[in-house]
């Protein structure tokens, strides 16, 4: 981790470890701590996947405004080996929509901040989250499972700037530079897994998104007219290829984030229901997430059992629940974690997939693994199934439902009507 010290710490003072991205909510605080509270900062921004080429800029930017430390910490392998791999295994999407892509970071900022603070003697968390949001959530319930000892500060829960105007005015007036304007007022928040965009006119469900917030997707209609097909390659369920060419998991999601992106792949306009119980319009860019839990979803109907395969659906909305409510280090999310881990075990096999016109479609899988057999599958002259068993595996089946017919359902509300109906045909037979 690499450091670098203000020459002139000054008194010593109460130190906060703050998360810190250089957008405008924390350069505010990074400021509002030292002025209206009197602690010295420690910086930590995290390298997830987001545009590197401005980390140093913002570590320096910290240094600049008065932190007695910044750390520009690269966690993208350990963010994608620890974290995206869980998420793929649960083909974990929110509501059935989201992939999750700020509720995986989190925890993982929080362990790095907490190592920070155990390092460097801090007593204080910060984060610069807002007060009806869920990454306070996340943040806070990630530090206290991992050291309760710690104090959590939340400049944006206490101070009274009421909304980002006010606050690019406090800023401007404390000589915080900041990049967000009055008329460009969004919040973004982005890692490998995809982008995040809210605020301005996105608050407006009817609004259609302007098309400046998007960056990692084309508009569909002017992607590419013809389409590109990929293939992906599975290791117990961990992307291992693509295009039949082996790297690293995270030089994956990098590779179809371009590509997938470049044909309008991963817009996602919703309305999602908070942990704090708002629903709020967001806007997501998510190609590479797209592209491959597509992917997973399809070798994992290949490799595994039906049962396993439909018991599991429950489970990924119980996993994709608590992460997005901020339950990454609890009990029942680690032993989801466990569950989903077993079912991998034969997820091995490549998948190929479509990228056309802001869609993406499965055309092709296979696995050494598979459990699909073709002679048992196929109506075609090489037709193994047994058809005569047919019969005898209905009946069977199906007498629950005709016990049940029999004796309270259908059958047994028209047996007396059918015996009323004998004995007037046989009175008018004797008559």
């Amino acid at each position: 981790m690499e450091t670098t010290m203000n020459a002139n710490k000054g008194q010593a003072k109460e130190k906060v470890v703050l998360a810190y991205s250089g957008g405008l909510d924390t350069s505010v605080c990074l400021k509002w701590l030292q002025v209206e509270k009197g602690f010295d900062v420690i910086a930590v921004c995290g390298n997830v996947g987001q545009d590197e080429s401005d980390l140093a800029a913002i570590k320096q930017k910290a240094l600049d405004m008065g932190a007695i430390a910044s750390f520009a910490v690269d966690m993208r392998e350990e963010y994608a080996n620890e974290f995206l791999t869980l998420a793929l295994a649960a083909n974990g999407l929110y509501e059935n929509s989201y992939p999750l892509l700020s509720a995986l970071s989190r925890p993982l900022l929080s362990k790095h901040m907490v190592e920070a603070a155990h390092a460097l003697g801090a007593h204080y968390i910060a984060h610069g989250c807002t007060g009806k949001g869920n990454d306070q959530v996340r943040f806070e319930t990630s530090i206290k499972a991992l050291d309760p000892t710690l104090e959590i500060v939340a400049p944006v829960r206490e101070w009274d700037l009421h909304c980002r105007e006010e606050e690019i005015e406090w800023a401007k007036a404390h000589g915080v530079p900041v990049a967000a304007t009055k008329k460009s007022p969004y919040s973004i928040d982005d890692n490998l897994w995809g982008r995040a965009i809210e605020c301005g006119v996105l608050e407006d469900p009817w609004a259609e998104p302007p098309a400046d917030i998007w960056t990692l997707t084309a508009d569909a209609a002017d992607a590419p007219d013809h389409a590109e097909y990929v293939e992906i390659g599975f290791e117990q369920g961990v992307p291992c290829s693509l295009n039949g060419e082996d790297m690293p998991f995270v030089d994956i999601v990098k590779a179809l984030n371009v590509k997938a992106g470049a044909h309008g792949i991963g817009r996602l306009d919703m309305v999602e229901n908070r942990l704090v119980g708002v629903k709020s319009r967001e806007c997501y860019e998510v190609p590479a997430a797209k592209v491959l839990i597509d992917a997973h979803k399809a070798l994992e109907t290949l490799c595994l059992d039906g049962a396993t395969q439909h018991y599991k659906l429950g489970v990924e909305q119980q996993w994709a629940t608590a992460v997005y409510q901020g339950m990454w280090f609890s009990p029942l999310k680690m032993a989801l974690d466990s569950f989903c881990a077993a079912t991998q075990q034969y997820v091995t096999g490549t998948v190929k997939m479509k990228l056309y016109k802001g869609s993406c479609t499965v055309t092709g899988r296979k696995s050494p693994y598979s459990l699909y057999d073709f002679n048992l599958a196929s109506y075609g002259a090489d037709d193994a199934f047994n058809h005569e068993s047919a019969k005898g595996f209905i009946d069977l089946y199906g007498l629950p439902v005709t016990t049940w017919s029999a004796m309270q359902g259908p059958a047994a509300d028209a047996a007396p009507q059918a015996d009323q109906a004998a004995d007037e045909t046989a009175a008018a037979n004797a008559a």
